[in-house]
Formats: structure tokens, sequence, C-alpha cells
């Protein structure tokens, strides 16, 4: 007998009812409570932002996440399938600052107060949940959300901690300062992969390129002389603290007008035009050479060593530019790199948002630039007209406008700039042979991308960057004595051991009053908060919250048989 369909009845009316169905008998609930526990299949299911609403590429992995669990479950296998909330990081906070109309990161805490800020993110993140169901449970997908884990609870940012004490004991963590993606709108750096995992992230800019006169003070020859820098960052040039040329190539001087320029002799015509020649000189020539640093009005204090001099570097290129580059140690990798390779002292000139701080402010204001608005001068408010400002003053000998792709922050806007900053790190570059060798155990779907994007990430992975400058996450678990001892806690009990305080909440602002002393040095915690994507990261063992409990049920179900991950 054919069944015959009831053309009458749209799919939307099917779905419900299969959708009801299913609830009032429980149908999902068995397929996992009548499988043996010893028989299990184990899925991971990683969170998603609470804050986002469920989109194409949503639905898509939502597809893949229900079709393998249903198989192995028609095999046999019992397979819980729990759901999870990504609840902290810059998402949330920006949805939140939305909310309570924050314009600027220094609101938070003076506007407003830093417990109403994360009191309100907790409770949007609560509420943003219903949305997801709803359509979740629509498109057929079976899934715990009853059982759900969250990011932000308790239980879960404890095993957070726990993870982070373990790694650092395993001397897998460290401090220090590297050159990093730094967001001024949200004052804190930003990874690469939080940027490169929107298409839009980059984006074409056109920005002033400038043409920087450096006048040689060394007695000699060549004292009086201009070396002839070219920049793609005029808001860097205050921060100038020496040049970089390649040994390698052929410099040459000329005579423009009443001044003397120098640059490589395979750029000069495209940058100089037709003028005579006057001298021949190699790039060891250059080196060692001092000159008149752009800001005169630098504190001694900001910069005592090895600063306003001519260094080698074999980045320089003669393809672009005038083989002669500015160095600002504190905005760039090369340059970064380059000052520590020299025994360069390092000044940072901006404040977290983005502002010079007052002694490039007020040489820039005595040049003739502006405040751009009511807190300074901000850095691309001020770009173009920097340049400008600096080719009137005749310190800038022309400014060329460049198309070029630049990355932006997709969460803020914002347009990202490389800043050495202080952060902690995950010590990836350690553990490359490791992850490769257990990459060879994975079965990818599609395949090439085992030994493609995957295995090529982790090539080229840098350090990790697990702290955050911001509000809203798992706070680090690292406490500074006043003598410079760091304290790694890894419970709530050990911190009461140590401080005789217990929490309702461990964010902050409540986390941060929390003192305690150690042989007489007493300890405060830093001001930083983790990756939102090392939260993640951990829920295989935190949704449990292991190791506090679950012990058993963790190690016999680690790890997983399945993951599904996004690659857009």
């Amino acid at each position: 007998m054919k069944y015959q369909a009831n053309t009458r009845r749209r799919a939307g009316e099917y779905e419900k009812a299969i959708v009801e169905f299913w609830k009032k008998n429980r149908v999902f609930e068995k397929s996992i409570e009548q499988r043996d526990i010893n028989n299990s299949y184990v899925f991971y299911d990683g969170p998603p932002f609470i804050t986002g609403l469920p989109h194409h590429g949503t639905l898509l992995s939502s597809i893949v996440k229900d079709a393998v669990p249903r198989f192995w479950t028609m095999r046999g296998k019992r397979i819980e399938r729990r759901w999870g909330w990504d609840c902290h990081g810059l998402p949330a906070e920006n949805f939140v600052e939305t909310q309570l109309g924050i314009q600027d990161r220094r609101e938070s805490g003076t506007k407003w107060p830093l417990a109403t800020y994360i009191t309100k993110a907790r409770e949007s993140m609560v509420s943003n949940s219903e949305a997801w169901e709803g359509v979740i449970e629509r498109v057929g997908r079976w899934v715990d959300f009853c059982g759900a884990y969250r990011t932000m609870d308790k239980n879960f940012m404890e095993s957070v901690w726990w993870a982070f004490k373990t790694l650092y004991e395993q001397g897998k963590i460290y401090e220090g300062r590297k050159v990093l993606m730094y967001d001024t709108k949200f004052s804190t750096p930003v990874s690469k992969m939080e940027v490169n995992m929107d298409n839009d992230a980059y984006q074409t800019v056109t920005d002033p390129s400038a043409y920087v006169k450096f006048e040689i003070v060394s007695e000699g020859k060549l004292k009086g002389a201009k070396l002839l820098a070219w920049t793609t960052t005029p808001w860097t040039l205050p921060a100038n603290l020496c040049l970089a040329i390649n040994e390698e190539l052929e410099y040459k001087m000329y005579s423009v007008g009443d001044e003397r320029l120098i640059l490589a002799s395979s750029l000069a015509a495209k940058v100089l035009g037709d003028v005579p020649d006057l001298m021949t000189l190699s790039g060891k020539d250059l080196v060692g050479l001092e000159y008149e640093p752009l800001m005169r009005n630098f504190e001694k204090s900001e910069c005592k060593k090895n600063t306003y001099k001519v260094v080698a570097a074999d980045f320089v290129s003669s393809t672009e530019g005038t083989g002669i580059v500015h160095i600002a140690p504190a905005y760039g990798e090369m340059d970064y790199q380059l000052s520590l390779d020299q025994d360069i002292d390092f000044v940072d000139l901006l404040d977290e948002s983005g502002y010079y701080l007052e002694s490039a402010k007020k040489w820039l204001n005595n040049l003739g630039v502006r405040d751009t608005d009511e807190s300074g001068i901000e850095i691309w408010s001020a770009n173009k007209f920097i340049a400008k400002i600096l080719e009137e003053k005749g310190i800038v000998f022309k400014i060329e406008y460049i198309k070029h792709e630049y990355p932006f922050n997709p969460r803020s806007k914002q347009r990202i700039i490389y800043r050495a900053f202080p952060s902690w790190f995950f010590a990836v570059k350690d553990m490359k042979p490791k992850l490769i060798e257990e990459n060879e155990n994975i079965n990818w779907f599609p395949e090439y991308l085992k030994h493609g994007r995957f295995e090529k990430n982790i090539e080229a992975a840098p350090d990790w960057n697990l702290s955050r400058d911001r509000f809203w996450a798992t706070a680090m678990p690292v406490w500074k004595g006043d003598k410079g001892t760091v304290k790694v806690v890894g419970s709530y009990d050990e911190l009461y051991e140590l401080s005789g305080v217990r929490l309702e909440d461990y964010h902050r602002p409540w986390v941060d009053e929390i003192e305690f002393d150690i042989d007489g040095e007493h300890f405060k915690r830093i001001d930083k908060v983790l990756d939102c994507w090392f939260e993640s990261g951990s829920m295989p063992f935190a949704q449990l919250h292991y190791p506090f409990e679950n012990k058993e049920k963790f190690e016999k179900n680690y790890p997983a048989d399945f993951i599904v991950e996004y690659v857009g």
C-alpha cells in the first residue's frame, strides 16, 4: 500500500508535530538512558557566543553535529549531547556596552561602576539563551539545553583556574612583552584568530605615507645631511627611536634645493626625480651615525640608551620606500625585535585608548596638531594631519597617499594597531612537535585540512597571548607580591586558605578585592582576565568541574570521538 501524503498540511506543521512528539515521549532522553554507559561515543559540543543569534553558519554546523551522533545512536552507542554557552569576552562586553551606552572603556568604573557592568553582563547572558533554543529545536537537532554548561559559572571558572595553574607549574605559561594586535576601542590585545575569523576583517583604506627627513648630527662630512626615511604610519613618528638601513645596499647623497638628502640609489629616481648625486655611500658607512630626534622635548629618563642612531637590519628593502626605515619599537614586530637585538630603550607614547601621552601631545600641539576631541589627540583621527603639518614644517619631504589592506576588529569595527604590550603567554612553540604528531591521529573531514590549513596553522602559530585587559571574563588567578613574587592560585579552597575569603562570584571586581600576605609580602591580584578562547578550550573538563568533581567520568571519556570546528 502506498503512503498517501496529506498535501494540505504544510511542512512547518509536520516539523512542529514531530518536535512535540519527541518532547512528549522524551525520545531524545530515552536514546541516551536506554544505552549502556560503558558503550559511549563522546562528542564535545564547543560553545557558541550567547550574545549572537543563530545564522547560516550556525545551522550548517548544527546539521553535522546532529547527524553524526544520530548515526552512532542507531549503532547502539550512548551519546550525551550537552549544550554549552560561551558567555565571556569582547562579543559579550560589546553587547553590554551598547545597552549601557558606554562609548569609551574609561567610562567603565567611572560612569558605570564595574559591579554594575558585571551584573548587567550576567543578566544579559541569561536572557539571550531563548532565541537559540527555539531555532535549534526547530531544525530538529537533539541537544540537552537543560543541563547546559556556561563559561561564566562558578564551577566552570574554577576548573579554568586549575588548568591555568597546572600549565604554569609545567613552565608552559610565562609573562612577557610581545608585539600584539591591539584594539584601542576595547583597550586590549586581541588574537589574530579573533580578527581573521571574519571575512571583512581586512578592509581597503587610503593612508598617507610620508618621506621624513632626519638631520645627521655626527661630526664629519655627512653632518647636516638628512637621511630620508619612509613610513606608512605617520602617527608613529613621535615614537621614533632609530633608523634602519641595509648594509648590502648602495646609498647616495643627492642635492635637492639647499638640502643634501641620503637614500638608496635604486629608489632615488622614483622618490626625488632627476637630481644630481653628490656622493656614493655603502650601508656600512651609515651605521652608527647619530641624528637629531624629531621630538626634542623627550625626557631623558624616557630614552637613555642607543637611541637616535642608524642601525643595520636585513629586512630593509630596495624595492619600496627609500632604503631607510623609521623604527618605532613600540608599534611594529620587526621594529621591536630590532630594538631587542640592538639593545635600544623602549618607549610607548600612547594611553590604553590610543591617545598620545602628554609628552607627545605637547610636541604635536606645539607643531600645530590640534586635539581631536576632549580626551586629546587620537592616533587615527590625527594621522593625516600629522603628516601634513610635518610637511608644512619642512620635516616631511613629501606625502603620497596609498591604498592598502588593513586589519579591523570585527567586534569594534575599529582599526587594529600593532603594539608591544605586556601580557601572559602560553608557550605554543615548545609544543609544536607534539601537536603535529597528534594531528596524525585525527580523521579529518575534509581530509585536506589535516596537512593543509590545520597543520600549517600549527607550524606558524606564535605563543598564545592568554591575557586580556578587560572585565567580563574569568579573572586570571595570578597574585603578585610587593617584592615581585608571583602566586598562581588553582582553586577557590586554595584562595580561601591564603586569604580567609570565599565569594559567591569570582568575577571582577569582587575577586580584585582579595589580598593576602605570605611571609611578610603583601599580594594583590593583577588586573587581567583570560582570553575567552582559553575558557572555551577548557570545555572538555570544565563542563564537569574536573578535577573537583566527576573525575572518573572525565578520565574515562577523554578525549572525544567527534568534534566539529568552525573553519570559515
